[in-house]
């Protein structure tokens, strides 16, 4: 009995090309990921040089400790990728590099949710001391894990077999 040939179900690549690929697309995600997070750090940043900061209550400067920490392990997170590339680069590892890197933007993107969650609970605390504003931050940060997980994963789930 003769079998019919495979149907071919994806791209005929070595293990190295297929890590150059997967290291050509994660640093272009990176770097959209980057920009929003050093633009976010930048701002945070400055607040604490501006007139408003010194009329803050307790808690919202805690809020304001916590997310410029944050902010910053999310910028080093995001960034840690293209130290470690610099520092892999030609000892042959590049597989094992490119999962390393998928982890630190992983975490760096989880980060970044919520430094950005952070950032609009301490924004709308001083803009309005209304009750709904920890509502709208969890709508938000719902929106967000839809958007960066809940939509990928499905899609994932749903047209791969892997």
């Amino acid at each position: 009995m003769v079998q019919a040939p495979e149907r071919r179900t994806g791209r005929d690549e070595t293990a190295d090309e297929r890590a150059d690929r997967m290291w050509g697309e994660l640093m272009q995600e990176i770097r959209v990921a980057q920009m929003g997070v050093q633009i976010l750090f930048g701002f945070l940043l400055t607040v604490v040089f501006t007139p408003k900061y010194a009329d803050l209550g307790h808690t919202e400067k805690a809020i304001y400790i916590v997310t410029v920490v944050l902010g910053a392990t999310a910028t080093g997170a995001l960034i840690g990728p293209v130290s470690l590339h610099r520092l892999v680069s030609g000892r042959r590892i590049k597989p094992r590099a490119v999962e390393w890197a998928s982890r630190l933007t992983f975490i760096g993107l989880l980060l970044l949710l919520v430094t950005t969650a952070s950032s609009l609970l301490l924004i709308l605390r001083v803009a309005t001391h209304d009750p709904f504003v920890p509502w709208l931050v969890t709508a938000v940060v719902a929106w967000y894990l839809v958007c960066w997980f809940v939509v990928p994963l499905w899609v994932r789930r749903r047209y791969t077999t892997k």
